[in-house]
């Protein structure tokens, strides 16, 4: 888009220019509309689960926004000569799930014939103009809190090839369902100063535009990093989505990752995310009360993983 003329708008708090999760308009004094669009291919073969997948990712951008959804509308691309319309109704209903869920109404929506099967939402919030939160204000001495397990790309690609244990595809699926909405309530109240949700450009490659916004550099502790149940073993067996090698080679120049990290689990911090987690920056004397309210909230695999530095001269240190 940069070719473009894009118009500056008074009211635009947040457009294109910081490659954030959301745009935000300003409407009044109180009220800023938070707006995001996300759709995917399915992940799993379930159509109820996997239009439940779909709308919880797409929900997760207004929500690292500080944003509460109001609205949406379905986006589907269907192929409506080889699947019959009762997968699509089950995909809708999937998705209208989590859009309840989230105390947001669907209005509608749009559908066009495609070769290939993709869902998402359009999804309109709302957020206080002065709570605003974007993924470029973090600060030197900020905690980093991370409140989903990574390994969603990897268990998936498992599954795909028939070679996932059951209970350890579904915990990549609890986790993939799983709202946002809970651990991003309480972050104004905790002064969150930056926030992103980690998706497909893997941790460190959300971090990294984190980082480079913010005009600092992040230190992330391996051994803090929360990493679902087979991930590792899956990641050893060479069950890695092409996804995570090309994030990989994208931002390796950017990072620093300790020899102390197995070889083997590297690619994991590259792992692309399907409805990944928050990546949140707040003061260090907020952090562990605050990882404290999320595990009381059931958020159970949220983690301390890392601190906001003094820009360096990489992004990202992985120790």
């Amino acid at each position: 888009m940069r070719p473009l003329p894009l118009e500056r708008h008074p009211h635009l708090l947040v457009g294109t220019e910081t490659a954030d999760d959301a745009g935000v308009y300003q409407i009044s004094d109180q009220m800023a509309l938070v707006q995001t669009v996300d759709f995917i291919t399915p992940i799993v073969d379930d159509p109820f689960l996997f239009g439940q997948i779909a709308a919880t990712n797409a929900l997760s951008d207004v929500y690292a926004m500080g944003g509460k959804p109001l609205t949406a509308m379905n986006i589907v691309g269907y192929p409506r000569r080889s699947l019959d319309i009762s997968i699509l109704t089950e995909i809708l209903r999937g998705g209208l799930a989590k859009v309840h869920e989230a105390g947001a109404v669907l209005l509608g929506g749009h559908t066009v014939e495609d070769a290939e099967l993709k869902y998402g939402l359009s999804v309109t919030g709302t957020v206080h103009p002065q709570k605003i939160i974007t993924n470029r204000r973090a600060r030197e001495g900020d905690v980093l809190i991370l409140t989903k397990p990574l390994g969603v790309g990897i268990i998936s690609t498992a599954n795909k090839a028939q070679m996932a244990e059951d209970r350890i595809f579904q915990g990549a699926v609890d986790s993939m369902v799983r709202l946002n909405g809970t651990a991003s309530q309480d972050m104004a109240e905790y002064g969150v100063h930056a926030c992103t949700d980690i998706t497909g450009f893997g941790l460190l490659g959300h971090a990294s535009g984190m980082a480079k916004g913010s005009g600092l550099s992040f230190r992330f502790f391996y051994p803090r990093i929360p990493i679902l149940a087979g991930a590792r073993e899956y990641a050893a067996r060479g069950m890695v989505p092409g996804g995570a090698y090309c994030n990989e080679e994208f931002f390796s120049r950017e990072i620093s990752i300790s020899p102390k990290v197995p070889e083997s689990e590297r690619i994991i911090l590259f792992d692309p995310q399907t409805s990944g987690g928050l990546l949140m920056a707040l003061p260090s004397s907020a952090g562990e009360e605050f990882l404290r309210r999320l595990k009381e909230k059931g958020i159970s695999e949220a983690s301390l993983i890392g601190e906001v530095i003094r820009k360096q001269k990489y992004l990202i240190t992985v120790e």
